[in-house]
């Protein structure tokens, strides 16, 4: 008999990160309170940590990005009409 694993929102895993970021609570206290085991706690935590720097990276540099990638690949699409 196989078992669903369960899914969490994404609302859930940031209020339950950013509850432990603050360290109010132990992560077990933060654990029994939303019903998670306490190592997807840490996990939740050390994942937004890893993502926070990306929030607040500069908006132009990805943008100006995205753009150069597609000239690129329209370049490429007009040597292949060719």
């Amino acid at each position: 008999m196989s078992r669903q694993r369960k899914q969490y929102s994404a609302a859930l895993k940031s209020k339950v990160a950013l509850e432990a970021i603050k360290g109010v609570r132990s992560v077990n206290e933060i654990a029994t309170h939303y019903g998670v085991h306490p190592t997807q706690v840490g996990q939740w935590k050390k994942q937004a940590l890893e993502h926070l720097q990306e929030a607040f990276s500069d908006g132009r540099k990805r943008a100006e990005r995205a753009d150069t990638e597609l000239q690129n690949e329209l370049y490429q699409q007009i040597g292949q009409l060719k």
